[in-house]
C-alpha cells in the first residue's frame, strides 16, 4: 500500500541507501513505452503480467520452442521471439537465466536503439563482463527481493515487494527515473525500492548465497545432523533438531530479527546459543567467509562457474548427485510425511498448474 510522506521520510531517514515509494515514480517514464519481458520463469513471469495490469505495453520474448509460450499467451500477453521482442521494445527487461544471458544478448544487441534500456534483476553478466552494453543505450536494474510468484501474489494483493534498483549506465539523463517507473508499475514501489549498484548488488548476492543462505546453513545443518547420528542417536531425532525447527528458528529471525529470536526461545536455549554458538562459527569460519568474499570480489568465482558450464557442469552434477544421495534426505522424506502440511502441499500442488519454466 502507499506509504504517507511522513512515515516514509521518517523511516528512511534511518537507511544509509536512498529508498524510494510510490511518491517518487512518475509513471509516465514507462507507460508511453513498450516493454520486452525476455523470458517467462520466476521473475518473467511476475514483470510481464504486473506491468501488463498496470497499463504498461508488454511483449514477452521467448524461443519458438518454449515451453512457456502457451503460458504466457494463456495470460493475454502478446508473445514473439527474443529478437523480434527487442527490436518492438525501448525497454528490454533480460529475466532469462545467467547462464543463457550472453547468447541471448548476443542475437539481441544489434535490435537496441540509441536511448533503449537493457534490463537486468541481476548484475551478476554485466559486473563480470560478460555482457558489454553498446553505450548507446541505458543499463539498469530492478531486482525484486522476493520469488516471482510472491511478486505477482503481493501486486493482486493490493501490496508491495521491497526491490533494488541500480544504474550502470546513464546514456539518456533519464535511466533512474525510468527504472523507478518500472519498479512501481511492477508494485515494488509500494513497500520500498531501495537505490545500489551493479557491483554490490551481485557480490553481496553471491557471497550470501555461498556463505550463509545455502552454502553455509546447509553445511552447518548437515554437519549437526552427522555429529549427532554418529554420537549414536537416531536419525529421526537428528533430523527434528537439526533440520525441520530450523525453519521455527529463521521464521522467527525473519519476522522480528535475530533479538526477537532470542527473545521467543527459553532462557535454555538462549544462554546455551549465546555461549556455545561462537565456538561453532568461530574466528576460522570469519577468515573463510573472507576467502568465499574474495573470490567474488575478484571474479575468481564468476571465471570458475562460467568455465563450469562451458564444461557441461561436470562437478555441478557430481556434487548435487552427492548431496541428493545425503541421508538426511531420505530421512526427511519420510519424517515430512507426518506432518498435516506436507499433505496439503501435495493436494495443493496437484491442483496448480504447471509452473512455466526457469529456463526460458
Amino acid at each position: 500500500m502507499t506509504h504517507s510522506a511522513d512515515t516514509s521520510a521518517d523511516a528512511d531517514a534511518q537507511f544509509t541507501q536512498p529508498v524510494y515509494h510510490e511518491s517518487d515514480a512518475d509513471r509516465r517514464h514507462i507507460t508511453d513505452k513498450t516493454v520486452a519481458v525476455l523470458g517467462y520463469g520466476s521473475q518473467g513471469h511476475a514483470h510481464a503480467q504486473n506491468l501488463a495490469d498496470s497499463g504498461v505495453d508488454v511483449v514477452v520474448g521467448l524461443r519458438e520452442d518454449s515451453s512457456s509460450r502457451k503460458a504466457a499467451e494463456a495470460d493475454g500477453l502478446r508473445v514473439t521471439t527474443p529478437v523480434e521482442a527487442a527490436s518492438q521494445a525501448d525497454v528490454v527487461s533480460v529475466l532469462v537465466p545467467d547462464t543463457v544471458q550472453p547468447s541471448v544478448f548476443e542475437a539481441i544487441e544489434p535490435e537496441l536503439d540509441a536511448g533503449d534500456t537493457l534490463q537486468f534483476a541481476h548484475g551478476f553478466n554485466v559486473h563480470y563482463g560478460q555482457i558489454e552494453p553498446p553505450e548507446r543505450v541505458d543499463v539498469t536494474m530492478i531486482a525484486p527481493k522476493s520469488p516471482g510468484h510472491l511478486v505477482r501474489r503481493n501486486y493482486e494483493a493490493g501490496e508491495g515487494t521491497p526491490a533494488l534498483l541500480a544504474v550502470y549506465q546513464d546514456a539518456t539523463g533519464e535511466a533512474r527515473q525510468e527504472a523507478l517507473a518500472y519498479a512501481d508499475a511492477i508494485g515494488c514501489a509500494r513497500a520500498g525500492v531501495v537505490e545500489t549498484t551493479f557491483r554490490e548488488e551481485t557480490e553481496t548476492d553471491l557471497f550470501g548465497e555461498q556463505a550463509v543462505l545455502c552454502g553455509g546453513v546447509a553445511e552447518l545443518t548437515k554437519a549437526g545432523y552427522e555429529t549427532l547420528v554418529d554420537a549414536g542417536y537416531s536419525p529421526e531425532m537428528a533430523y527434528f533438531e537439526c533440520l525441520n525447527e530450523l525453519k521455527l528458528i529463521v521464521d522467527l529471525m525473519y519476522e522480528g530479527g535475530i533479538g526477537a529470536m532470542w527473545d521467543s526461545v527459553s532462557d535454555t536455549a538462549e544462554y546455551g546459543g549465546l555461549t556455545r554458538g561462537e565456538a561453532v562459527v568461530d574466528e576460522s569460519v570469519r577468515e573463510n567467509m573472507e576467502e568465499v568474499l574474495e573470490e567474488v570480489q575478484n571474479g575468481a568465482f564468476a571465471t570458475e562457474w562460467v568455465a563450469e558450464n562451458q564444461a557441461g557442469r561436470p562437478s555441478y552434477k557430481q556434487r548435487r548427485k552427492a548431496e541428493q544421495e545425503h541421508d538426511i534426505e531420505d530421512v526427511g522424506e519420510r519424517l515430512r510425511s507426518l506432518f498435516a502440511w506436507a499433505e496439503d502441499e501435495t493436494e495443493s500442488e496437484a491442483e496448480r498448474e504447471p509452473e512455466v519454466s526457469a529456463d526460458d
